[in-house]
């Protein structure tokens, strides 16, 4: 299965995690929320699915480009 990268698109903080490994996505789905610059920023699935892996937790500082979560599609 190919492995897609998605990476942070802003820098900021990890408000909520919203998947786990092994869980199924669709498209558009949000996977996690980033606060930055006081705004709460969704970051959508960009395929349909299923998690590999979850690289960051709640509250961790990320920076743009970080790469945050695999998806096989």
């Amino acid at each position: 299965m190919p492995v897609q990268d998605i990476p942070a698109p802003m820098t900021g903080t990890v408000l909520e995690v919203l998947v786990a490994p092994g869980e199924s996505v669709t498209a558009g789905q949000e996977l996690l929320v980033v606060e930055s610059m006081k705004m709460e920023i969704p970051l959508e699935s960009p395929s349909a699915g299923r998690v590999a892996e979850v690289l960051v937790a709640t509250q961790d500082r990320i920076e743009e480009g970080q790469l945050v979560l695999r998806i096989e599609s």
